[in-house]
């Protein structure tokens, strides 16, 4: 006679089996922790609109962009003749006075090596320093580049489809990042007629075919009122910020 498939069966000590056990109760959260959580909640809706609301009126009211610098109009230096550059003193932050000597140039010639000293074209201080004392240099190499300090300015890229809301004359907040407590204010003077960054008229074509458009950023130029005796350099990076009219 076969079996049938033996089960384990258990029993308590009376032979009935054993009760389930009843799952745990669930924890109710404390009303302190409820009402916490609730406060946080509103708060974060609160700064959620608050930021939308700002940005909407900084949209409306304003044309910004971080995508700016100091600029300014280079003093460029550069070697009046062919030799070794000798006697260098136009070092980067040292100020140029128009027509004074910054450096010589020692031509070759046989017994007799004439000099020629090379002379600041302007007032300015210099930012790049490519002068080596002792290097040989060919006439027109570079050796300086200064910024006249009283005739910096910003340059502001603005995307092409906000420049339709820039013109001459609009007012601009500035704000300067290795200064940020200083409030800069400017007005705008130029807008440039092209392009910066991309020269082709045309959109770019991918390895698929597909033509992609980029977003161009325009050039304006940017005047400050007053530079409140900021030492501000060419390079430094800027929000500007162009009042709309």
């Amino acid at each position: 006679m076969s079996e049938g498939p033996i089960t384990d069966t258990v029993t308590t000590d009376n032979g009935a089996p054993p009760e389930e056990a009843a799952p745990p109760a669930k924890r109710r959260m404390k009303r302190s922790t409820r009402i916490g959580l609730a406060v946080i909640l509103v708060l974060a809706l609160l700064a959620a609109a608050a930021f939308v609301a700002y940005y909407i009126l900084d949209t409306r009211n304003y044309v910004t962009t971080d995508n700016a610098q100091i600029d300014g109009n280079q003093i460029s230096v550069n070697a009046p003749s062919s030799g070794t550059l000798i006697d260098w003193r136009a070092t980067q932050g040292s100020q140029l006075r128009k027509d004074a000597a910054v450096g010589r140039i020692q031509m070759q010639g046989g017994f007799v090596q004439p000099q020629m000293v090379i002379r600041a074209p302007a007032d300015g201080v210099v930012a790049v320093d490519n002068g080596v004392e002792g290097a040989y240099v060919t006439a027109g190499t570079q050796l300086a580049v200064a910024y006249d300090g009283s005739q910096i300015y910003v340059t502001a890229r603005v995307d092409e489809t906000d420049i339709n809301e820039v013109r001459t004359g609009q007012p601009v907040d500035i704000a300067v990042d290795a200064f940020p407590d200083a409030d800069l204010t400017g007005r705008v003077l130029e807008v440039q007629s092209g392009a910066a960054g991309v020269f082709s008229l045309f959109p770019q074509a991918n390895t698929s075919g597909n033509f992609q458009k980029v977003t161009q950023v325009i050039p304006v130029k940017i005047g400050i009122d007053d530079t409140h005796g900021l030492a501000l350099v060419p390079g430094m990076n800027v929000t500007a910020k162009i009042r709309k009219d």
